[in-house]
């Protein structure tokens, strides 16, 4: 025990060292608690209520000051403590979080009050999921995205080919959309090279991510790759198992592998996985499971979408959730799968696929304001904008959510911040699972959320439908904490 004492002692005494840059704030600190308790007292003792002080201080009989001077000393004492408090973190964040440009109460911010947020899963693949997810984690940390395995094209496809590999790319994607590092870090990772024939073409995360794999293991290399990105999330694959998209067109043919699919610019009829038997992660079901919310999209909805719908369990999982399902339409068209297609025409893929019955409502831009030379370029590609058939939309039994969401520039897609806004606005909306303090802070005090929902704030609509999912999950948030 003495000696357990005596190094706390030896330890505490370090705070004493000359040159830690903490002594200063701390004194500045306790200097501005002494004044504004000395303040207090002057005013407590001050005028007509100094006879009925029972503990008068020596040091304050005889030393008399107007109202308006105790006042001022008073306020000050409280400056300079919090001012002394604030430096005080920032001294010890600048050891703890070195070259982060971060301050303490940011980092306070990230750790426990987003950790609070809502658990909401992302269900896709490609630009269309980092883009949500860069959203997303200014909201919460609670965050999963199932990322599709069929891709087989550019460096992906390559060193699925050649090394026998997961394809690498769109994990890669949505984990840096997650990242909590410096934007030098992340460029890094998606520097692709250029020239040479071997490296040509490659990306530096994916090489990173294959010689991990070759070290550990794919599964454990993308832990241990979001540790090295500090990602506010998690990302998983939907199956560790080699696993090929096929399809069938209209015209009766086959075809086998994502990009031979989308180069044949035929209407696909229907889509499969080869081997149709692989195997979920087992931490995808979990997370669904507990789910605030599930996200389908944004993305292609025949190659990022709807191959993870199709691995054994994932749809299953969906359909016994209580969480409500919110499916994003893309803001354009996509030459070779959904060409000339309307939001209907997407809800009618899933209804073929045997999946309409897990979205609740469907999200859509409704803002059109792409530039007549960007439209022209899209034109060329034989890609417009998705058409919102209201009338069409209605016979679904599901919810409409219209907003203003797309992102000014090339190329047309959704705004980040605005879809996550809008998300976070219908989760708080309609959960009642969520934990309260949480969610009565953010509603109240996030200025980000508020002038974000302004934005959109003549977005449209239409409820939830009644359906038996909707109910079921009425009931559980109504007496699930009767459990505890």
């Amino acid at each position: 025990m003495i000696n357990s004492w005596a190094e706390r002692i030896r330890i505490a005494v370090k705070w004493l060292y000359p040159g830690l840059g903490v002594k200063r704030w701390l004194l500045l600190t306790m200097a501005g608690l002494l004044l504004f308790m000395g303040s207090l007292i002057l005013l407590w003792t001050h005028g007509s209520y100094e006879s009925k002080v029972l503990l008068y201080l020596e040091l304050f009989k005889g030393f008399s000051l107007p109202l308006f001077m105790i006042i001022l000393l008073v306020l000050s004492g409280l400056i300079i403590f919090f001012w002394g408090l604030q430096r005080t973190g920032n001294a010890i964040a600048s050891v703890l979080l070195p070259h982060h440009g971060r301050r303490l109460i940011e980092s306070l911010y990230t750790r426990h009050y987003l950790e609070k947020g809502p658990k909401i899963i992302t269900v896709g693949g490609g630009t269309g999921s980092s883009v949500l997810l860069r959203g997303l984690k200014e909201y919460t940390s609670n965050i999963t995205a199932v990322v599709t395995v069929t891709d087989d094209g550019g460096s992906s496809g390559r060193l699925r080919g050649e090394m026998g590999i997961l394809p690498p790319g769109d994990l890669r994607n949505c984990l840096l959309a997650l990242a909590d590092t410096e934007p030098l870090m992340e460029e890094l990772f998606q520097h692709r090279f250029h020239g040479g024939e071997g490296l040509g073409g490659h990306n530096f995360g994916n090489l990173l991510i294959v010689a991990m794999t070759e070290m550990m293991g794919f599964d454990r290399a993308i832990r241990e790759f979001s540790k090295v990105l500090a990602i506010r999330g998690t990302v998983l694959p939907v199956t560790l198992e080699q696993v090929t998209l096929q399809a069938q067109f209209c015209d009766g043919t086959w075809e086998k592998g994502e990009t031979r699919i989308v180069k044949h610019r035929k209407p696909i009829s229907h889509l499969s996985l080869s081997p149709s038997s692989c195997t979920v992660v087992p931490e995808v079901l979990s997370a669904i499971k507990k789910a605030d919310a599930i996200i389908l999209g944004p993305g292609s909805l025949y190659t990022s979408v709807l191959p993870n719908l199709l691995v054994p369990g994932v749809k299953e999982a969906i359909k016994e959730s209580t969480a409500p399902c919110f499916y994003v339409c893309n803001i354009m068209t996509q030459p070779g799968e959904t060409e000339g297609f309307s939001t209907s025409q997407h809800l009618e893929v899933f209804r073929e696929h045997g999946c309409l019955d897990l979205i609740d409502a469907v999200i859509v831009n409704t803002d059109t304001g792409i530039s007549q030379e960007l439209a022209q370029k899209y034109q060329l590609e034989g890609a417009e904008t998705v058409e919102i058939d209201r009338s069409l939309l209605s016979r679904w039994n599901v919810g409409i959510i219209e907003a203003p969401l797309l992102e000014r520039g090339e190329p047309a897609r959704h705004n980040s911040r605005k879809l996550a806004t809008l998300i976070m606005d219908k989760i708080i909306e309609r959960e009642t699972g969520l934990d309260g303090f949480w969610a009565y802070t953010f509603v109240s005090l996030n200025g980000n959320f508020h002038r974000t929902k302004k934005e959109i704030s003549h977005s449209r609509y239409n409820p939830f439908s009644s359906n038996y999912k909707k109910l079921r999950r009425a009931f559980y948030n109504a007496f699930a904490r009767d459990k505890y």
